[in-house]
């Protein structure tokens, strides 16, 4: 229970006992000295002025103990009100000008005794970060395009860090096509994907006396190829399908990645797809290449979506 609530009850009781001394002038202003009658005539007191009940044994709970749990809401309610206030937020707003928020000493003890905890905690966490960075060195990758010469940007990268007896850790690049590493290790061996590459595994012994590298990536010129297809106005479109059929194996898995606004995707077997995305009636249009595998140089798997038009 939070310390003002504490407060607040604390002052309740008095208002209660100062209450019940107007009609009981020889009761206890102390009401943990009550019992017996004393409980008794008070029981009648909240029949007759609120029409409310309370057990012997709830107030000795509540009322005679310094017990920590607060009483249910109704039943602080009724009590303010017996105190001529309309509810216990009622009572709460129109004495906390009486009320000092300043934690007793068995409160500043728990304080204290959590905040040595927390500092020994914070030790801890801080001790282990430095413990895991202690000697790290920083490497640099940039992915390139072979052809182009140019950085691959905007993130499209994803990098697989294949550690041993542990999963794939997953990285991405940053907008300027490059991946930070750090690590104490001395090699390293990652995966690297994206839609419009091939996918490649690199190993590479580290120096720290070179940490920037530039590494090549090869397009995937099938998944270009489609791309192109479906961005482009069809001239020759049985040349296409011929084309198409040349890449696609015949057993290939094609989905449609729908965008957020739709659930679930759908599943095209070769034809259909060679289908939707040939003929004059174009169904597909401007779609982006998701992910693309490849069994005996044609494409076994391909994931794709259809961006909006601009």
């Amino acid at each position: 229970m939070k310390e003002r609530d504490i407060q607040y009850l604390k002052m309740l009781k008095k208002k209660i006992a100062l209450t019940m001394r107007q009609s009981n002038p020889g009761i206890s202003s102390n009401i943990r000295e009550w019992k017996g009658q004393d409980i008794i005539d008070f029981q009648e007191e909240l029949l007759n002025k609120v029409n409310e009940h309370i057990s012997e044994k709830w107030f000795y709970t509540h009322m005679k103990s310094e017990n920590e749990k607060l009483p249910r809401i109704d039943v602080l309610n009724f009590l303010s009100r017996y105190t001529g206030y309309k509810n216990w937020n009622d009572f709460k707003y129109k004495n906390k000008k009486d009320i000092s928020f300043f934690p007793d000493r068995y409160e500043s003890k728990k304080i204290f005794s959590y905040l040595k905890i927390f500092g020994l905690l914070f030790f801890v966490v801080v001790s282990i970060l430095l413990i895991k960075t202690l000697g790290n060195n920083k490497y640099q990758f940039y992915f390139t395009d072979a052809y182009t010469k140019k950085n691959v940007i905007n993130g499209l990268i994803e990098i697989s860090i294949l550690n041993a007896n542990e999963s794939p850790v997953l990285k991405k690049c940053d907008q300027d096509g490059c991946f930070t590493l750090k690590t104490k290790k001395q090699k390293v061996r990652f995966v690297i994907k994206a839609p419009y590459y091939k996918t490649d595994t690199i190993t590479r012994i580290l120096d720290k006396f070179g940490n920037i590298e530039k590494i090549y990536v090869y397009p995937n010129d099938f998944a270009l190829m489609i791309h192109y297809f479906s961005v482009t106005n069809v001239e020759n479109w049985e040349k296409r399908r011929a084309q198409l059929d040349n890449m696609i194996a015949d057993s290939a898995y094609i989905f449609q990645v729908f965008s957020k606004d739709l659930v679930g995707m759908e599943l095209y077997n070769k034809q259909e797809f060679i289908d939707i995305l040939t003929m004059p009636v174009n169904s597909l249009k401007n779609i982006d290449i998701i992910e693309t595998i490849y069994t005996k140089n044609k494409i076994s798997l391909l994931r794709f979506r259809q961006l909006k038009d601009e």
